[in-house]
């Protein structure tokens, strides 16, 4: 199996700031910002396969079949989102995550 949620977190968290760290935005990359960005999938919630990403106060649902937003929002981030769910081996792993919480919640 490739990467867990809290690795794939802590993936994304590097990715956006690294994403933020060039010479233009230097002045205005505020780190701490990222501290607190979780990704959760809630089957309960919804069946489909999906992500939740939370960033501060904000937080938005994206489908892992279309790589398209459901509902919530992240403002300027969303674009690092979806240039890091097209990142090698991303996707695949977040559908094993997904498979993997299913497979647990069938056996509760």
């Amino acid at each position: 199996m490739g990467k867990n949620l809290k690795e794939l977190t802590d993936d994304l968290k590097e990715y956006i700031i690294d994403q933020q760290s060039d010479a233009h935005n230097k002045g205005n990359l505020r780190k701490e910002r990222y501290n607190n960005l979780k990704l959760s999938m809630d089957i309960a919630k919804n069946s489909s396969p999906h992500l939740v990403i939370n960033v501060g106060m904000s937080e938005a649902e994206f489908s892992l079949r279309t790589k398209e937003k459901n509902n919530g929002g992240l403002g300027p981030d969303e674009k690092y989102i979806y240039r890091w769910l097209d990142k090698s081996n991303n996707l695949s792993d977040l559908n094993d995550c997904w498979k993997e919480i299913a497979r647990e919640r069938g056996r509760g």
